[in-house]
């Protein structure tokens, strides 16, 4: 028999560096679930991609139990690594920080 969906919850982590402090601690502990269970499968699972930030979507269980989906960074922070940004403009669509080419574009795509 199916468990029982009780919600969802989205988060974005670094990979592999994930931690009881916040926002992952509260937004977790108020759902009742395990906090260290979640770190140490997380960061097992995304020890490969060691300081990107991933969005996780973590299925809630009636029974207190999760499951998690590690998905793909979002096209922005790829962009800033291929450019090598630290941080983005101030002054979206005024202000200009960086160019990117056709060539490291098709690079992300792959």
């Amino acid at each position: 028999m199916a468990k029982e969906v009780t919600g969802y919850l989205k988060l974005q982590v670094k990979g592999g560096q994930a931690n009881p402090a916040p926002p992952i601690g509260p937004a977790l502990g108020s759902k009742g679930l395990n906090i260290m269970d979640f770190c140490k499968q997380f960061n097992a699972r995304s020890q490969d991609k060691q300081g990107q930030i991933l969005p996780v979507l973590i299925t809630i269980y009636n029974d207190k139990s999760f499951d998690f989906v590690i998905k793909t960074p979002p096209a922005a922070v790829l962009i800033m690594e291929a450019i090598k940004l630290q941080k983005g403009s101030k002054e979206p669509n005024r202000a200009k920080v960086g160019a990117i080419s056709w060539d490291q574009i098709k690079k992300l795509q792959s």
